[in-house]
């Protein structure tokens, strides 16, 4: 059942969810399964995904590859879990549902941005031309509000999972079996200062770099905006400007996920109790 066009996916998955679907497998991006979770969420009927599109964070983050037939091939050994997902609410426009995270500030802006020509060519280099080319600009600031704590940042990640952008993991301690968000603030509004973000998302020593916090948390705010170019993203597409508010809905639906990851998930989510209860 092919899409007609953007924002299209959503009302064929709830279609198929009402007309008694035992199974809905969607081929695409990370922006055609957001569409797809929010026609289903809350119905009891399995979500398959096939990679495709720019680039297939989840299918990343489930180490599936990038190949939709031989995803395909192995579906039958995939196991169906009940996971829980994010909810975006701002006032006056309707909820949204997401899978992988919310970003406000910086990488929004860029998606916002994107040019969708330059997107079509060069697929992920467009977010990374992008991304360089606000060097020596100054990022508009915002207000998040978590954890019993408000911070001013440039930039907040509030993620489900692991790996961003396909390319690089900034929530390392996300996990999609969680009721949870990592969040992952980072304080500035120079964009020099982000290349040491970068650098430090490279080495894999976010957690100790100075002007980064980083929280579990079910709930966050995003308010106070510094001026009208700070921008909310969902699962890599542009949804609009804050006020906003992301919280965990549990048990919002059923995705089917490899067996490897599922053990690996499981066991991160020991290894993640342990070092809690130690400390």
């Amino acid at each position: 059942m092919p899409t007609t066009g953007p924002n299209s996916a959503g009302s064929l998955a709830a279609r198929c969810v009402r007309e008694g679907a035992d199974l809905v497998l969607v081929l695409g991006g990370d922006g055609t399964i957001n569409e797809v979770v929010n026609g289903m969420a809350h119905s009891r009927v399995p979500l398959g995904i096939l990679p495709g599109g720019t680039a297939n964070v989840l299918a990343m983050e489930m180490k599936m590859g990038g190949d939709a037939v031989r995803a395909a091939a192995h579906l039958d050994r995939y196991i169906p879990v009940r996971v829980a997902a994010g909810l975006l609410r701002r006032p006056g426009i309707a909820d949204r549902h997401f899978l992988l995270m919310a970003g406000v500030g910086l990488d929004a802006f860029i998606v916002h941005h994107l040019d969708p020509k330059m997107k079509a060519i060069i697929g992920k280099g467009a977010y990374w031309l992008a991304g360089f080319s606000q060097v020596g600009k100054r990022i508009e600031e915002f207000d998040v509000v978590a954890g019993g704590r408000r911070i001013r940042a440039g930039f907040a990640l509030c993620s489900r999972v692991r790996n961003y952008g396909g390319d690089l993991e900034i929530a390392r301690g996300a996990n999609l079996l969680d009721e949870a968000f990592e969040l992952v603030v980072f304080e500035g509004e120079s964009v020099s200062r982000y290349l040491g973000y970068f650098a430090a998302v490279l080495a894999g020593r976010l957690q100790s770099t100075k002007g980064v916090t980083i929280l579990r948390v079910q709930r966050a705010e995003f308010l106070n905006a510094a001026g009208p170019d700070v921008y909310v993203q969902l699962d890599g597409e542009g949804v609009g400007r804050p006020p906003a508010t992301v919280e965990i809905v549990p048990d919002a639906i059923t995705l089917l996920m490899p067996p490897a990851f599922l053990r690996h998930a499981r066991e991160q989510q020991r290894v993640s109790w342990a070092e809690l209860v130690t400390r």
